[in-house]
């Protein structure tokens, strides 16, 4: 055998050798690649849907949740609160909440599924601030026969106690209802639908 004959066993060898170490090289740069471009668990958990226990919230308070980078509050609101309602549409400027704002299974004088229960998103449709809830009921508030609500302090726009806007504000429209469903009586998801579909 000479020395320029060549030894087709080890050629072959050392070729498959060097394809293997090259294949687990690629993969080993790509798997970081890729798992780049996927979103991370914290743009995953910014737009998808979030749960909240309800049956903790005391009657008159308010429970805030972040749901796409929002505020969401749920207030358990009283039966005294509830029978305010009714009592100052003609100060309102979308009192039977004909506008778009809200789910159709939420266009309703209490804007919610269960009266008891008003979930919307805490931002001024003014320009995006971010109203105080006031639900003192009766108290001196800041319009006479203030029946409580929210108050935005950035322009002094005034929502009652179903996020709808009062007339000679700024905020041209009612706060936002996001789409929401019951799981049990006391647990809630903010972002999926009664039709099961995710916003």
């Amino acid at each position: 055998m000479s020395d320029h004959q060549v030894d087709r066993g080890k050629r072959r060898f050392l070729v498959a050798a060097s394809v293997a170490v090259g294949g687990v090289g690629a993969a080993a740069v790509a798997v970081p690649f890729v798992a780049s471009m996927l979103p991370s668990e914290r743009a995953k958990a910014a737009g998808a849907p979030v749960e909240a226990d309800i049956g903790k919230i005391e009657p008159g308070m308010l429970l805030a949740v972040e749901w796409r980078g929002k505020p969401v509050w749920v207030v358990n609101r009283t039966k005294e609160m509830l029978d305010q309602l009714s009592k100052h549409d003609a100060k309102l400027v979308d009192p039977k909440s004909e506008q778009p704002q809200q789910p159709d299974y939420c266009k309703n004088e209490t804007r919610s599924i269960k009266p008891e229960y008003l979930v919307v998103v805490g931002i001024c449709t003014h320009l995006g601030c971010s109203p105080t809830y006031r639900p003192e009921i009766g108290a001196a508030g800041p319009v006479a026969d203030w029946p409580g609500g929210w108050l935005c302090p950035c322009h002094g726009s005034l929502y009652d106690l179903s996020a709808r806007v009062f007339k000679d504000v700024p905020a041209p429209l009612n706060m936002v209802v996001p789409p929401h469903k019951y799981l049990t009586d006391t647990k809630i998801v903010i972002g999926i639908g009664q039709d099961g579909k995710e916003a």
